[in-house]
């Protein structure tokens, strides 16, 4: 059996920690998306919160993770009569990167259902993870039909399957807690939002520090269990602690000055998403509760706003991610003590900038060449960027067989069919014994579909020299400014990438 290391053995990382603990007191925030380099324990933190989630009450054997009094309809278990009610540990599902959408999902027998009648479910990951944790790692790795999933459940709280005029579902009230490493890519700007909190970690500097984190780790690999009975009573004051901010929650209040400050924060930061100000009320409030107070204080908003803002703020390319402190203390100064101080006029921010997006972007396609005209920013030339194709498909947008959505082309027999085609399956079991209609896991087929692909436009520039290399950089500006409208309706994505003698560096990540 695997141990997880020990949520009170992290060294460091105050704000990953208070970040996990939160969501362990208030799943409804929407969990949190760790970013950060490789090796920097990202996973080692997140896979530690399962050992101190507050337990929950649930039914023996219930493969939905149903609370007592609060029985799923279709769950078997539950209408059985003298069920068991128990206290279990709260759910903390993996879900790995190539699972398929039904393993996600849940699948129906169509094979019984064709027999007799009869709807058969088999829960999915998100069943399991009713009512606890889904845990992604790599999160921004995931193939875009688990994102869709992903975003429908975390917008519901209901996971819906439907199957060929044949339908189920479950509640499916999930915290996500996901993974990342820039270097490998963003994340959808929807899924993105999804995340209630954001954290952005590193490996120590500090000598003494890091060698710390290096020894507790191979004292843990060498003995998980003594390592970790070493380190019981501290996971036991936490569990008392997380419990205790639980019960306290309900009672914690946020005054309508504080909760007028988090709006202003809002656009001061220039974030669009309403599901922000929801957020960070009650993020603060669940912070004012791990602290054991039933009264929110501005501290507790501003460490929230570090949590809650930078990934939604409104950016620019080439624009660096997270929060001006300083601007944030300034707002905290200015901020009203009392609910009679009415809050400061949030100034106009709108400045004239000699890089702004006024771009005018015109895209030309024709059967075999494409061109993208961008006119660059105020005091920059224009420049044209032809793509030429050496066959007659050039890519962009090329049509591929076999994606998850599309055009229903063809079917192919097989026995367990991910998106089966019942039209194909019946006409199959007919032919096959014309006598007596009966189906079996021989007839079944699969639809196989066709759908258009999205592609990369990368722009690799020449940095090297003075005066030529600060033209080229304002060029490549301007029309990137200019591709990202296009890009983002059709789902492509534009990345830059410059080179100065044998060094290169990606100046500005798919986006």
């Amino acid at each position: 059996m695997n141990m997880n290391y020990p949520f009170a053995a992290i060294v460091g990382q105050e704000q990953l920690k208070r970040a996990l603990l939160l969501c362990a007191i208030n799943p409804t925030l929407g969990g949190v998306l760790i970013r950060g380099d490789k090796g920097t324990a990202k996973s080692t933190a997140a896979r530690a919160l399962a050992d101190v989630l507050p337990p929950i009450d649930r039914v023996a054997g219930c493969a939905f993770n149903c609370s007592p009094g609060a029985a799923h309809p279709q769950c078997a278990v539950c209408q059985t009569p003298d069920v068991q009610h128990v206290s279990a540990l709260a759910p903390f599902v993996n879900l790995p990167l190539g699972a398929t959408e039904d393993r996600v999902l849940g699948s129906l027998d169509f094979e019984r259902a064709l027999k007799d009648g009869r709807k058969s479910f088999q829960p999915g990951l998100l069943a399991a993870a009713h009512r606890g944790i889904l845990y992604i790692d790599e999160v921004n790795l995931l193939a875009d039909h688990l994102v869709d999933v992903l975003l429908d459940v975390a917008a519901m709280g209901t996971n819906t399957l439907e199957r060929e005029g044949l339908s189920m579902n479950h509640p499916a009230h999930i915290t996500l807690i996901g993974t990342m490493n820039l270097e490998e890519g963003d994340l959808r700007p929807q899924l993105l939002d999804r995340f209630g909190m954001m954290v952005e970690i590193e490996a120590p500097k500090d000598p003494l520090v890091r060698a710390e984190v290096v020894r507790r780790r191979l004292d843990f690999e060498a003995d998980p269990l003594d390592f970790s009975a070493r380190w019981q009573t501290e996971t036991k004051a936490l569990q008392a602690q997380l419990r205790a901010a639980r019960q306290l929650l309900p009672r914690v209040s946020l005054s309508d000055a504080l909760l007028t400050f988090i709006s202003q924060l809002c656009c001061e930061f220039q974030v669009a998403s309403l599901r922000a100000d929801i957020v960070l009320n009650k993020a603060a409030i669940a912070m004012a509760a791990l602290d054991g107070r039933t009264t929110v204080t501005a501290e507790n908003v501003r460490d929230a706003a570090e949590l809650v803002l930078p990934h939604r703020r409104r950016r620019k390319p080439f624009e660096q991610a997270g929060l001006d402190q300083d601007k944030l203390e300034q707002m905290m100064r200015e901020a009203a003590p009392t609910p009679e101080r009415t809050p400061p006029e949030r100034p106009n921010r709108r400045e004239a900038e000699a890089d702004g997006p006024e771009d005018v972007q015109m895209i030309r396609e024709e059967t075999t060449e494409q061109v993208f005209v961008a006119t660059a920013p105020t005091g920059v030339a224009r420049i044209d960027i032809e793509s030429r194709a050496a066959t007659d498909h050039s890519g962009r947008r090329s049509t591929s067989v076999g994606t998850r959505h599309g055009q229903y082309m063809q079917a192919v027999q097989k026995d367990a069919p991910v998106q089966i085609a019942l039209d194909a399956t019946i006409r199959h079991a007919v032919f096959r014994d014309p006598g007596t209609f009966n189906v079996t896991s021989a007839d079944l087929h699969e639809k196989v579909r066709v759908g258009k692909n999205a592609s990369l436009i990368l722009m690799v520039v020449d940095a090297s020299g003075s005066m030529a290399a600060r033209k080229r950089m304002e060029l490549v500006k301007g029309t990137v400014l200019g591709l990202l409208e296009d890009a983002y309706q059709r789902r492509d994505q534009v990345a830059v990438i410059a080179f100065r003698g044998t060094q290169a560096e990606v100046i500005l990540p798919p986006t």
